[in-house]
Formats: structure tokens, C-alpha cells, sequence
């Protein structure tokens, strides 16, 4: 039968939810603190509680070592001769125990030092015992009751501990008052000096997610399932869901009849706006739907690797996209995963007439491709800055003459040699162009011997007979105006523009056996 002493250390123990043994532990290490004070001693002390009797003994004890050599602390080691003095049956590893008298021990002073000691262990394990039991309870909803408000902060009630809410994570939309219940997020359990610090929140995404598992009965039983969150609490949230079941609209399974499932958890979030998106695995596709009600142009993804995405949107769509204070494409951003550039149309095309522009104006060309300057006027510009043929055709008469040693004559020569170099320049561009056109002209002529062929100078390009003869196919008209030489009298199957010089590939190329009159040498023109 336990004594009435332990039958008040099991009650104090079911009141805190703690093992009757820690409370043994306890009362004993109170007693051997008692003992040690009141005898005034320095030996190591245990107290020993009879659980039947009640009865409450302490005792020094010190380790038993072979020789007196070994003793390092007489206080807590005892050679092996001395301790068989006390106990002949020690052997070396045992210990000596010496019991003390513990009557008058717990005197006014000794017996409210023994007290707090036992508090003290106590409130220990009360603590342990409180984070052992939430801390593998995090992200989880919790029934609390307001128990007092302090300042910004709201204290709950949550049943074996107290919880506390700062003021970030509350909804700046909600206020409390004592007494009230309501269901909050477990996010973290902290060690602290004067006890494990439960933290709970409302403005947590799982709140969100939770309300949505209570009351859309599709995402309790996993047909619809909640791929993403974003939340600013007291503002607006965005949550992405996506059916398992092709039969089941995820979306309108959230907002329910009339929108009453998703009108209940506004009720309950004190009106913050909710945004309910389908999920897509394809990031365009989903940037388009996440940052609804903003209609998006297009989505363009600028690194997939690093997860950037560029959304072009109508201008007047630009500051829906964006959002009141950058709300809505913060929200999305956070829902995809994904940094979101959002620009307008207008915005764009600035952009890229600049890089066009950027591109442009990186052509530059040395003064010196310019020989007609002269060494000594390319020397005089380029000690004024000027090093650029672009630079150079910028510039005005009256510029050029404000440059040391530039006169007028040496403006007009300039003048003369910069325009000669960029009518060679589209001189150049438009004769190759020519050219290209006359080789295709030519090499779609109708069947012919395959063995010919002839060679046609580009110089007879500017004559208005040779290039007609081109076009219409007429490749030995072409060639006798070209002054070929050695021109076969059948048709042709290719004519070259290789340069200034007409080269025939085959000179040697034998005329028919029977001449044909220049009429029949012709080929016939089908149109």
C-alpha cells in the first residue's frame, strides 16, 4: 500500500501530465540538497523515498578505487583499504554509501529550499513533456479559445499549454475577444527559458488549405487535390487545384453550388477574396490562369532553368495584371514558383526598336576604308575624335569647319569621299542583286543539251537587250551579246555570272554537223 506521501506525488503528477517517477526524483534530489546544506558537507548526497512507509533517507556515497594514489577527489573516491573498513565486502568499482540523520534536517530554511527544487524539476518536465507532444504537431489546425490579449499579441488556450499569436500572423482583417474560439495554424514550437513557446497563426496558407478540406468533400476524399497555395493574409489568396476524375470540374467542386463551399471559408477568413485556378503542369498555360482576372497576350519563357517567365499583356490590361501594390503578380509568382516579368504591348515594342536600334548602331567603319581622305585629313579627324565613317557622314559643314585645320576645300573633299564611299557601298549591294537574279533567270530554261555551257560577263548587265535576252530564256541571244566566244549553236542548258571577264567552261565545243539557221536556233518560248 503506497504511502499518503506518494499518493500526493501520483495526484501532482496526473495534474501536470508528467511521470509520478519524475516527481520521486524530485522530492529525493530536494532531500540529498536539504541534507548537504545542514550538515554542511561537500560529498556527493541521495535522497531515497520508501515508497510503502514514505519514509525519506539520504546518504553520501563515493566511488571505491584500489589505491590511495588513485584518490583525485576524497569527496567522491575512496581508497579500497578504507572502504572495507565501512564494508568489508566492497570491492574496487562499488561504491560506499554513509547514510546521514535527516531528523531536524528540514527545518524552515531546508524545507523551502527542498521545495523550489522540487518545483523547479517539475516545471522541467512539464516542459519536455508540453514540446514532446507539439513539436510533431506542427502544420496542424488547433481548437484554441482566447485566453487574454497582450498588447499586439493574442494568447490561446489550446488545452495543456498556452499558445501565442504575434501580430504577423494574424489577418489584419480579424480582431478577438476573450473567450472566443476559433481554429488556428500550429507553425512552430520553441525552447524558451521560461517554457516551450507554442506559436500559432492565422494568416498561414495551411488555414486556407485546411477550410478547403472541411468543406469541399472531393478534396477530403483526394478526387481534387490542392497543388499550390499563395497567400497575403487579410488580402487575397490564390489556390491551384487539379481532378484526379476527368468527370469532376475541380473548380467548381471548390466553389460549390451558388459559390456556398467557397463563401463559407471567405465568412470564416473575415472576407479575404480567394482565387481559385486549375492547375496545369505546363508553366505558360498556368501563368495564364494564375494571374487572372488580368487577360494575358501571351507568356514567353525567357530560362527555363532558372524559372523566368516574360507576360505580355494588352495595355489596358497592364495595371489589372499587376495588381493593387504588385498584389496579383506577386500572388501568381509565388503560386507557379516562377519570377514573372509582366510588361505591356507598348512596353515591348519599345523594348525591342531599341535593341534594333542598340544592333544598328554598332556598325562602324574605320576612316581609314576611305582613301580618297588622305592620310593628312584622316589624321586631322581623328585627333578631333572623329574615327568613324558614320561619325564622320553625321557631322555638318559647319561642324566639320569648326575642327582645327578643316577648311572649305577640305570640307568638300570630305563631302565628295564620303559620298562616293556609300554610293560604292549601294552600288555594290544593287549589282549583286542583279547578278543573283540573272543566274536564276537564266539556269530555269527549258531542256537543252546538257553538254553546253556558257559563261556571260555581269558587265552586260546594265544593257537593256542582254538582261531582256536573260529573262525570257533566250541564252544564245544573251551570249552573242556578251560576245561570247565559241558559243554553241544549240540551246544552252547554263549560263554563269562569274565577273567582268567571260571565261567559257567549254571552249571547245563542237557546232552540229548540219547548221541550222539562227531562226531554228532558238529555243521556242512557251508562255
Amino acid at each position: 500500500m503506497a504511502s499518503p506521501l506518494y499518493e500526493n506525488i501520483e495526484a501532482l503528477s496526473r495534474e501536470k501530465g508528467i511521470d509520478p517517477q519524475i516527481v520521486v526524483n524530485a522530492v529525493e534530489d530536494a532531500i540529498a540538497v536539504a541534507t548537504r546544506k545542514h550538515y554542511k558537507i561537500q560529498e556527493n548526497m541521495r535522497g531515497e523515498l520508501n515508497r510503502e512507509t514514505g519514509a525519506i533517507q539520504a546518504y553520501s556515497y563515493r566511488a571505491v578505487v584500489e589505491t590511495p594514489e588513485q584518490v583525485e577527489d576524497p569527496n567522491a573516491q575512496i581508497a579500497l583499504d578504507d572502504a572495507r573498513r565501512i564494508d568489508p565486502n566492497v570491492e574496487v568499482g562499488g561504491e560506499i554509501r554513509q547514510y546521514k540523520s535527516t531528523d531536524g534536517v528540514l527545518g524552515r530554511i531546508s524545507a523551502q529550499l527542498a521545495k523550489q527544487v522540487i518545483f523547479q524539476k517539475v516545471r522541467e518536465a512539464e516542459r519536455d513533456t508540453v514540446y514532446n507532444e507539439y513539436i510533431g504537431r506542427v502544420g496542424e489546425i488547433l481548437n484554441a479559445t482566447v485566453k487574454r490579449i497582450e498588447g499586439p499579441d493574442v494568447i490561446f488556450d489550446i488545452g495543456k499549454t498556452e499558445a501565442r499569436m504575434g501580430r504577423k500572423e494574424q489577418s489584419r482583417l480579424e480582431s478577438f475577444a476573450v473567450g472566443e474560439r476559433v481554429r488556428a495554424v500550429l507553425v512552430r514550437v520553441e525552447k524558451a527559458s521560461k517554457g516551450p513557446q507554442v506559436v500559432v497563426s492565422r494568416a498561414a496558407p495551411e488555414l486556407v488549405q485546411n477550410l478547403f478540406q472541411t468543406e469541399v468533400p472531393e478534396i477530403y476524399d483526394n478526387t481534387v487535390v490542392i497543388r499550390a497555395i499563395a497567400r497575403e493574409a487579410g488580402e487575397r489568396t490564390k489556390i491551384a487545384v487539379m481532378s484526379r476524375d476527368k468527370d469532376v470540374d475541380s473548380v467548381g467542386a471548390c466553389v460549390g453550388m451558388k459559390g456556398m463551399r467557397v463563401q463559407s471559408i471567405i465568412r470564416e477568413l473575415r472576407g479575404e477574396k480567394i482565387d481559385i485556378i486549375e492547375y496545369h503542369e505546363d508553366p505558360v498555360t498556368f501563368a495564364e490562369k494564375a494571374l487572372q482576372p488580368a487577360k494575358v497576350s501571351r507568356v514567353t519563357v525567357v530560362d527555363a532553368t532558372e524559372k523566368h517567365l516574360e507576360v505580355i499583356v494588352d495595355d489596358t490590361q497592364l495595371s489589372l495584371a499587376i495588381g493593387k501594390k504588385g498584389q496579383n503578380v506577386r500572388l501568381a509568382a509565388k503560386l507557379l514558383g516562377w519570377k514573372i516579368d509582366i510588361k505591356s504591348e507598348e512596353e515591348k515594342r519599345q523594348e525591342v526598336e531599341q535593341q534594333m536600334q542598340a544592333l544598328t548602331s554598332g556598325t562602324t567603319t574605320p576612316l581609314e576604308k576611305v582613301p580618297e581622305l588622305g592620310e593628312q585629313v584622316i589624321e586631322k579627324l581623328v585627333a578631333a575624335g572623329i574615327t568613324t565613317v558614320e561619325a564622320l557622314a553625321d557631322m555638318t559643314p559647319e561642324q566639320l569647319e569648326e575642327l582645327p585645320g578643316i577648311g572649305p576645300k577640305t570640307i568638300e573633299k570630305i563631302s565628295i569621299a564620303v559620298n562616293n564611299y556609300f554610293s560604292a557601298l549601294e552600288g555594290g549591294e544593287v549589282q549583286s542583286a542583279e547578278a543573283g537574279v540573272a543566274e536564276v533567270a537564266v539556269e530555269a530554261l527549258p531542256d537543252v543539251d546538257e553538254d553546253a555551257n556558257v559563261e556571260l560577263p555581269n558587265v552586260h548587265a546594265e544593257n537593256s537587250e542582254y538582261q531582256e535576252a536573260v529573262e525570257t530564256g533566250q541564252a544564245l541571244e544573251a551570249a552573242e551579246i556578251a560576245g561570247v566566244e565559241n558559243a554553241p549553236t544549240a540551246d544552252v542548258a547554263e549560263v554563269h555570272v562569274h565577273g567582268e571577264q567571260a571565261v567559257p567552261e567549254a571552249e571547245e565545243v563542237a557546232a552540229p554537223e548540219e547548221p541550222q539557221p539562227e531562226e531554228a536556233s532558238k529555243p521556242e518560248h512557251n508562255e
